[in-house]
């Protein structure tokens, strides 16, 4: 894919109802989706789930989640930036409704999938955080719905938050072939928020095979970048300006695993 292709800068995928809509078919894949809904004081959206599962994320402020006969609860947060969120899983082949008493934004993440699980909710003190890295490459990890964290049938999702002047996504990774127990082909959607006023990052892909994917994108809040294949990292924050992102990743495979293969020119001298 081309560097236009895999770089969405804010307001690109935006429609009637999102300010991101990134589907299968607009990122020409075959299963990684990701919508952010905004809702103001008062505010609903439904979410028909079709042929995929999702997550509500709460990004800014809370909502209630109806979805079959259950009703979650989400306190959110103020924003990314401020700690963990709960959220709600909505399965296949539902309707959910999405409320916000004080407004609010949302991220959806989905994937295509097979088969169709409870509606659940997750609480944020159950989500396991972890810090990835030291110095300068070091990263906070919050793996509400990884692959050994959350049951979902094809949909793995985490956040990271790089401090500023710090590089995450490092060693530059990939994950786009199936090779048991060593590698899982997974696709991938970054997408970033920056803290503070006029901050960016940087957002790097390269190459893992002839003609394979290959941007250096300078990213801020509300920009996405798509990982169908490569090496994907270093992101990299501006000093002074945390950087936030949500990774979106599905893929074919009959087994629900991240497993990824680092760089053999990039490991030495790791932390």
């Amino acid at each position: 894919m081309t560097h236009n292709e895999l770089y969405v800068p804010k307001g690109a995928s935006t429609n009637a109802r999102y300010t991101v809509d990134i589907d299968p078919k607009r990122a020409g894949w075959t299963h990684s989706s990701l919508r952010i809904v905004e809702l103001a004081a008062g505010g609903t959206h439904t979410l028909t789930s079709g042929d995929s599962e999702w997550i509500v994320l709460p990004l800014e402020g809370g909502c209630t989640v109806h979805v079959d006969t259950e009703e979650f609860q989400l306190l959110g947060r103020e924003s990314v930036f401020a700690g963990v969120s709960d959220f709600a899983y909505v399965p296949r082949d539902a309707q959910a409704s999405i409320a916000s008493g004080a407004g609010g934004r949302f991220a959806l993440a989905g994937a295509k999938c097979e088969r169709r699980l409870p509606a659940r909710y997750g609480p944020a003190p159950e989500v396991p955080v972890e810090d990835r890295g030291s110095g300068t490459q070091l990263r906070h990890v919050r793996n509400f719905a990884s692959a050994d964290a959350f049951d979902c049938d094809k949909l793995i999702a985490v956040e990271v938050i790089t401090p500023g002047g710090n590089w995450s996504s490092y060693p530059p990774h990939k994950h786009d072939e199936h090779r048991p127990g060593v590698e899982a082909e997974l696709e991938e959607i970054y997408y970033f928020e920056i803290d503070g006023p006029n901050g960016f990052g940087y957002q790097r892909v390269s190459p893992s095979r002839e003609g394979g994917s290959d941007v250096l994108a300078e990213v801020r809040s509300g920009d996405a970048v798509l990982v169908p294949d490569g090496w994907h990292g270093p992101s990299v924050a501006q000093p002074g300006h945390d950087m936030y992102y949500l990774n979106v990743m599905a893929g074919p495979g009959e087994t629900r695993e991240w497993r990824i293969c680092f760089h053999p020119d990039h490991t030495e001298g790791y932390r």
